[in-house]
């Protein structure tokens, strides 16, 4: 074979190979289960930041890391079988999200597969691990120890409303980490001589019917639990409340950007970066029983001024003093 011949024949060789090497290589990135429970268009921005999270430990989608992205849409049924088809596509790692339930859920079916979830209830309570600074097993993670934040809401209300006695939690009870809110919130609530009615939800009509029970049981004021159902829909929430004139308190600032009247709690879109944070972290070599379960370090309050004069309330100067943010 002449000199010639024999470059074109091994970059023809080169060319065939090329394909099958660059093949091998998408194969070989390590794979993550991102598992929701709510849904892909509401809950973009939390998607987003846990890739910014993964991108922060030196981890890029499509470059050195795989996602496979499995939602729930508010629908919990979904997410044994959602679960089990990540566990079959040998993820490395699965961060989840949506409730106690959905923890409990995956690491039931799974004592290898490490686990990074973000909860808003005690983890050591509800026995996903041994202790916050050493988790044990197989999963780590973030709470948000939203079952403490109610009563923060309960006193800004009070602070707000210094005569009301008839409050509401509206909560969603498909999310297991919020009957622990309204069930914090009965012990103060009487100790001072409120009354707490809570509310239930779970799809968008009964989102009306909540509120309708608002205005029927003369409800003062009102609670917006966290649930991935009402964060879609928090325009709605936000409307429904100053149409029926009834304060309201939120869980995220968003609510109060669209309009609620205040809202108290911590960062969610931080909370999924630091999931990602810890994915990355697991795809280098650390174990979940090493990482101490994250808890939040900061907490906004915002106020938004023109809910406040379209339900006619002075708004105290002592609230607006330690509010972190004014929405005109």
């Amino acid at each position: 074979m002449s000199p010639i011949g024999r470059r074109d024949f091994i970059a023809g060789l080169g060319a065939t190979a090329w394909p099958v090497a660059a093949r091998a290589q998408q194969r070989a990135l390590p794979v993550v289960g991102f598992l929701h429970s709510g849904d892909p268009t509401a809950d973009a921005d939390l998607a987003a930041s846990f890739r910014n999270g993964l991108r922060e430990a030196g981890y890029i989608e499509g470059q050195n890391v795989a996602i496979e992205y499995r939602w729930a849409s508010n629908d919990y049924g979904r997410l044994p079988g959602l679960i089990d088809d990540l566990i079959r596509r040998r993820v490395a790692v699965i961060a989840t999200s949506g409730g106690g339930d959905a923890v409990n859920l995956v690491a039931a079916t799974t004592k290898t597969v490490p686990i990074v979830f973000s909860t808003g209830i005690d983890p050591v309570q509800a026995g996903f691990v041994a202790s916050l600074a050493r988790p044990g097993a197989n999963v780590t993670g973030i709470t948000t120890l939203n079952n403490l934040i109610g009563t923060k809401w309960l006193g800004l209300l009070h602070d707000l409303l210094p005569s009301a006695t008839r409050f509401a939690v509206l909560i969603n009870p498909n999310d297991s980490d919020e009957e622990p809110i309204a069930e914090n919130l009965k012990p103060v609530a009487s100790a001072k001589g409120w009354q707490i009615e809570t509310l239930e939800a779970t799809t968008i009509d009964e989102i009306d019917t909540a509120f309708a029970s608002v205005v029927q049981h003369r409800v003062e004021a009102l609670m917006i639990a966290p649930s991935a159902l009402f964060r879609q829909r928090l325009v709605k929430l936000a409307t429904l409340a100053t149409r029926h004139g009834i304060p309201a308190i939120y869980p995220i600032p968003q609510f109060a950007e669209a309009g609620g009247l205040m809202s108290y709690g911590t960062s969610y879109v931080d909370t999924f970066r630091q999931a990602g944070v810890y994915v990355g972290r697991i795809l280098k070599g650390a174990r979940p029983a090493d990482l101490p379960v994250l808890q939040p370090t900061k907490f906004e309050f915002v106020i938004n001024l023109s809910t406040a004069k379209a339900l006619d309330l002075t708004l105290p100067p002592g609230l607006l003093a330690i509010a972190d943010r004014v929405v005109e």
